[in-house]
């Protein structure tokens, strides 16, 4: 079992700012995973957006190249996405998961919104 709980969503308007957090917890959950961030944006498929391993290694989707930043704590088994230069079209509920294939059972995400 793995536990996952995102937050750090929020209103924001086009051009601002927010940092996620994803904390991992349980018995089944390896630090050595490389993880992920993915939306769903409303009547969409969820999308993985930015990946990165247990030793630093990044990479994202073209759409968010140059504005999101991966990282991760593995210390505290928690990643981030720095997300900058947010758009309307990032409008979605941010999840993690484990990559490149989501194997663990989806948290409540953590919604953003970017007003135009």
């Amino acid at each position: 079992q793995v536990q996952l709980v995102e937050s750090g969503g929020g209103l924001v308007q086009a051009g601002g700012s927010l940092r996620l957090s994803c904390a991992a917890s349980g018995s089944s959950f390896s630090i050595y995973a490389s993880m992920a961030w993915y939306r769903q944006a409303p009547g969409k498929q969820r999308e993985l957006v930015a990946r990165i391993t247990f030793g630093g290694a990044t990479n994202y989707a073209d759409s968010v190249k140059g504005r999101f930043t991966i990282s991760r704590d593995n210390a505290k088994s928690t990643i981030y996405l720095q997300m900058n230069t947010l758009k309307p079209e990032d409008t979605a509920i941010y999840y993690c998961n484990s990559a490149p294939n989501a194997v663990w059972t989806w948290g409540q995400g953590t919604q953003v919104t970017v007003s135009s």
